[in-house]
């Protein structure tokens, strides 16, 4: 996905801040510990870079620095259209998502106080703001469901996210690939299905493969809640797909 961003914005003066709806205070920061030697975990590092590159980003941004907003949607622009497109399975509805998010962002970047990480900020906005479209189109009739196969960004995963498995290593043969990518279809239209509650942690930990401390700054939920509603969420989407795997 290209350009979701607006083509020409007024400076962030004139904005006004992320909506407490969009984006709830940041979580406090953790207590200061020495600091210790660099982690040698891949994962760790490819954290810590992307992290150190926010901040950066951010802290252009805040003194007017517009390429660095560009730079910002550049990074995120596919994760957080994938997460809203699998979530309300419409490509349209994901885009216009994507780019108020982006909105959101540019105007309430005065606000953020950088006490939590950029990334879980960004993600919250977004999981939001889908959240709120889900209950306005809900009863409403609109082609919720598009092809999976068009749409690579949508089950982009995290830098630093768990492993993703691909749905054609599920069916067996020689026929994997286009069984599989019928699957995929199927596993869109059934989460599409699900209470919104339940598409957002699917989406985030089992399709972008976030980690559990990510997906508990995004939802601010508790550690028991958050694993208790992930698994009747894995089980509600089970048996929704259930017909498509006999």
């Amino acid at each position: 996905m290209q350009g979701v961003w607006p083509r020409a914005l007024p400076p962030l003066s004139a904005q006004s801040p992320v909506t407490a709806e969009d984006s709830r205070a940041d979580p406090p920061a953790p207590a200061q510990t020495p600091r210790a030697e660099p982690s040698r975990d891949p994962v760790q590092a490819a954290r810590d870079v992307r992290d150190a590159r926010d901040r950066r980003l951010v802290r252009r941004l805040k003194q007017g620095d517009q390429r660095a907003f560009q730079e910002l949607v550049h990074t995120y622009q596919d994760r957080i259209f994938g997460l809203s497109y699998r979530m309300i399975g419409n490509r349209q509805e994901a885009e216009d998502i994507a780019q108020e998010v982006f909105i959101s962002v540019y105007r309430g970047i005065t606000n953020y106080r950088g006490e939590g990480r950029f990334y879980t900020w960004l993600y919250r906005i977004a999981s939001n703001k889908t959240k709120n479209r889900i209950k306005y189109l809900k009863g409403r009739n609109f082609h919720r469901a598009s092809d999976i196969d068009e749409t690579p960004a949508a089950h982009m995963k995290g830098e630093d996210g768990g492993r993703v498995v691909a749905l054609q290593s599920l069916v067996p043969g020689p026929e994997a690939s286009v069984q599989g990518s019928r699957l995929q279809a199927a596993v869109q239209r059934e989460i599409a299905n699900l209470d919104p509650e339940h598409r957002l942690l699917i989406v985030l930990r089992d399709i972008q493969g976030h980690t559990y401390a990510e997906i508990l700054t995004i939802t601010g939920l508790q550690e028991g809640t958050l694993k208790s509603r992930l698994h009747r969420a894995r089980l509600a989407l089970k048996v929704r797909l259930e017909p498509y795997l006999d």
